[in-house]
């Protein structure tokens, strides 16, 4: 499973869940702090101004260490509508488009398919 957050100018974090690990409020939590240091690292003036943070109502983004972990790194959250039938962009575009780009190719192992991700999503 990957996790990926971008913003208007690109992609700033990329996380691949390891085997046999279940994602849930703890790892998600530590995501975002990956994801603060991703903004620093990237777009520092991005600290000073705020940073919105924009996901949907999975159990483990509203988890109450995931929500002290948004907090403490200081983004402003945005809710998603409960029970929205509105697909996140990410879920219509983005990964079929992805899924077509990868469909019909085989990678000898799980790094090089993670590279090819990452260059995609970068493209």
């Amino acid at each position: 499973m990957a996790t990926s957050v971008w913003d208007s100018k690109g992609l700033l974090l990329i996380d691949y869940l390891p085997p046999k690990t279940t994602m849930n409020g703890h790892y998600y939590a530590s995501l975002l702090l990956k994801l603060r240091d991703a903004v620093k690292e990237k777009r520092r003036r991005m600290l000073t101004r705020g940073v919105w943070l924009l996901q949907d109502n999975a159990p483990m983004h509203k988890s109450m260490i995931a929500q002290e972990a948004v907090r403490d790194c200081g983004f402003v959250q945005l809710d998603h509508p409960a029970y929205s039938p509105d697909l996140a962009p990410s879920d219509y575009f983005l990964f079929h488009n992805l899924k077509s780009h990868l469909r019909d190719v085989r990678y000898p192992d799980d790094e090089v398919l993670k590279e090819a991700v990452k260059e995609w999503l970068e493209g």
